[in-house]
């Protein structure tokens, strides 16, 4: 079994499209901006072990900026090598190798690895793993070891991280006298499974299968949950505890609250849920593909498929963004989804949706249903793409569906927490190891095509090689052709997913009655395959229509879609707008026209929207009537059509403007 960080490498895009045009701007501009804020801000010498002034500032509890350094600069070394692979740069090269080498000369004799709790609170080692990003940090060594061994065929970072891994074991595990501990901010799991897959590390396995069953056991050390026994260890009141706990005892912030095969619905901070169901959805993997057994995979997959249905249904937004709330970063209650923070909520960190893409590509292996590719597709486009400015340099933490004096729609070109920066550069790297998987045995062989776009792959099958290309318009236009390159005697089924919001509309050419849909993906049988090695498929779905939330959410709004991308309005379009659109409605059956356009001196073309919205007026009490009743009695009326242009979410903020935006319209 291989992930996509690792296959990867067999994909190249070979011809323009967003996606390509979005990867070589992170290669080239993205990974160097990235790198001098790691210089600028401390992260990058935070290995030499140096005293810096950022330790000192302890304002921020129980976390100080500094504590998770380390996982910023991990991070940026995995992404960097993903880049490298496709196109070399000497200053990139260079600062990973010296990276690497501090990395090295920071590890302690028994193995620990971490600058925090080196140089500023040596004697906190593994008091607080439920708050303080010990086992995170190692999470992302770990990738960042892999992606390192990948590209320069070394072990020079590998090699420290096992002997961590090897003192982990030795801490924390289910021994009398082991600390029966799981990661606060779950991301380890996953990376120790990926670490097993590359290089058969059992003890690797063994921990993160015992972080995930353990995970909420109401009884774990000394008939205590572990994060209550640690807690009284350290001597903390019960009534410390940070902002993002509503209550001492509220482990559903970190998925806690109960073991995992009895949740039954996303809770907590979005980014931990993500990365922690993405871990466990790896270890059904690894039985499913033949490479470990685990005997409790059907119960886990199922608890699994219950809350990514609980998620995507009642706790996601039509951009996929996830988590509504800004105290804990994560999931409110069920459709409680603001569009801003002036309506209650709306965070969406660009990270939660780059871990539904980690979840569904994993869920994609343990069940081919084109559900989980659909909200990958969403997520890309929208929710993450938004992340990133179309210079490559500026990037957003929050992805707000509307605006606000508070919260206007901007960019920044660093945070205090910059987990989402990085991420962003990493996924792009590496994604080609996304848009498709496949396989095969004998003389029989598979691709099943997630993504679409302009792209090759290139895989063995025993002595034959097999190679699918893909060319396109996406997302802009529906329009595939395929090429198939494989021996004749090669049997080569292809599956195409045909999306939801196309409603399973396409045409094949040349046509193949036979062919079917399968959990959403047409079947291509070598019936097919060895006569037609060139053919063509049209997906519909491409002509602008209104969506809108679940009506339980209680927002009576109108929100334009055009394949897979939802469309936003702005002030730099529409530079009468004064108050964030919040007066601004659409009728589900006004017309919508379309224009090709490009950003003023980017070259960056899309397909704009216009169509006429109304203006509603609210108008205020006078004195004499404030506070004598609240609700309906105010008077609203309609007082004017506008001409509205709409432009896509993930263009938003990057052409000027007065920070105005707003994705759901007021249904007229």
């Amino acid at each position: 079994m291989a992930h996509p960080q690792t296959l990867f490498t067999q994909t190249s895009f070979h011809g323009p499209s967003l996606l390509q045009a979005r990867r070589t701007t992170i290669g080239r501009v993205t990974v160097k901006a990235q790198l001098r804020k790691l210089r600028d801000t401390g992260r990058y010498a935070a290995f030499s072990l140096a005293w810096q002034p950022a330790y000192a500032d302890r304002s921020r509890w129980p976390c100080p900026a500094p504590m998770y350094w380390d996982s910023d600069v991990a991070k940026w070394i995995e992404g960097a090598c993903y880049l490298l692979a496709e196109e070399y740069d000497a200053e990139v090269d260079a600062a990973v190798r010296e990276l690497v080498q501090m990395i090295r000369g920071a590890q302690r004799e028994d193995g620990y690895l971490n600058t925090w709790f080196t140089i500023a609170e040596p004697e906190r080692r593994w008091t607080n793993i439920r708050d303080q990003h010990e086992l995170y940090n190692a999470g992302h060594l770990i990738e960042a070891a892999l992606a390192h061994s990948n590209y320069y065929k070394n072990n020079l970072l590998i090699e420290p991280i096992e002997k961590y891994v090897k003192l982990i074991c030795t801490v924390i595990g289910p021994g009398p006298d082991q600390k029966h501990a799981y990661p606060g901010h779950p991301e380890t799991e996953l990376a120790l499974l990926r670490l097993y897959t590359a290089t058969g590390n059992e003890d690797a396995y063994a921990l993160a299968r015992y972080f995930v069953e353990e995970r909420g056991n109401p009884t774990g050390q000394d008939g205590l949950p572990y994060y209550e026994w640690e807690r009284r260890q350290r001597g903390d009141s019960a009534w410390k505890r940070s902002d993002s706990y509503q209550m001492h005892d509220s482990n559903w912030y970190n998925q806690a609250h109960a073991p995992i095969l009895e949740q039954k619905s996303v809770e907590g901070h979005a980014v931990r849920a993500m990365y922690l169901f993405t871990g466990v959805a790896d270890l059904c993997c690894l039985d499913e593909l033949g490479v470990q057994s685990y005997e409790h995979r059907s119960k886990y997959f199922d608890v699994l498929i219950g809350l990514w249905n609980n998620m995507v249904d009642k706790k996601m937004y039509l951009t996929g963004g996830i988590g509504s709330m800004w105290q804990w970063e994560g999931f409110g209650i069920d459709y409680f989804l603001p569009q801003g923070s002036d309506e209650g909520g709306c965070y969406n960190e660009t990270c939660a949706s780059i871990g539904v893409i980690m979840l569904a590509e994993r869920l994609l292996h343990l069940d081919l249903n084109s559900k989980y590719a659909d909200i990958m597709e969403l997520c890309l486009y929208n929710a993450v793409m938004t992340g990133l400015s179309l210079e490559g340099t500026a990037f957003t933490y929050v992805n707000q569906l509307a605006s606000s004096e508070a919260d206007k729609n901007r960019r920044e070109d660093w945070f205090d927490t910059s987990c989402c920066p990085p991420n962003v550069m990493r996924l792009f790297g590496s994604f080609g190891g996304y848009l498709w998987d496949y396989g095969g045995n004998g003389k029989d062989a598979y691709v099943n095509v997630h993504l679409y776009t302009t792209a090759k792959v290139t895989f063995q099958v025993e002595d034959k090689q097999i190679i699918l290309e893909q060319k396109s318009n996406w997302p802009w236009e529906g329009n595939i052709l395929f090429l198939l390159q494989a021996p004749t005697s090669a049997n080569v089924i292809l599956r195409l997913r045909i999306p939801s919001w196309a409603r399973r509309k396409f045409t094949l050419t040349p046509s193949y009655k036979p062919a079917k849909l399968e959990k959403g993906y047409l079947v291509l049988p070598p019936a097919y395959t060895s006569d037609n090695r060139a053919f063509s498929i049209q997906i519909d779905g491409f002509k602008p229509r209104f969506i809108s939330p679940h009506p339980y959410t209680n927002q009576n709004t109108l929100t334009l879609a055009r394949g897979p991308l939802i469309y936003c309005v702005e002030d730099v379009d529409n530079p009468w707008e004064l108050d964030h659109f919040r007066n601004i409605g659409i009728k589900s059956d006004s017309e919508v026209t379309e224009s090709d356009e490009e950003v003023d001196q980017m070259g960056e073309r899309y397909i704009a929207l216009r169509s006429v919205g109304l203006i509603r007026k609210v108008d205020d009490r006078p004195e004499s009537e404030s506070g004598v009743e609240p609700g309906s009695s105010t008077p609203q009326t309609v007082v004017a059509d506008k001409d509205l242009t709409f432009v896509p979410y993930y263009l938003r903020a990057n052409r000027g403007g007065r920070g105005h935006m707003r994705v759901g319209l007021l249904r007229h």
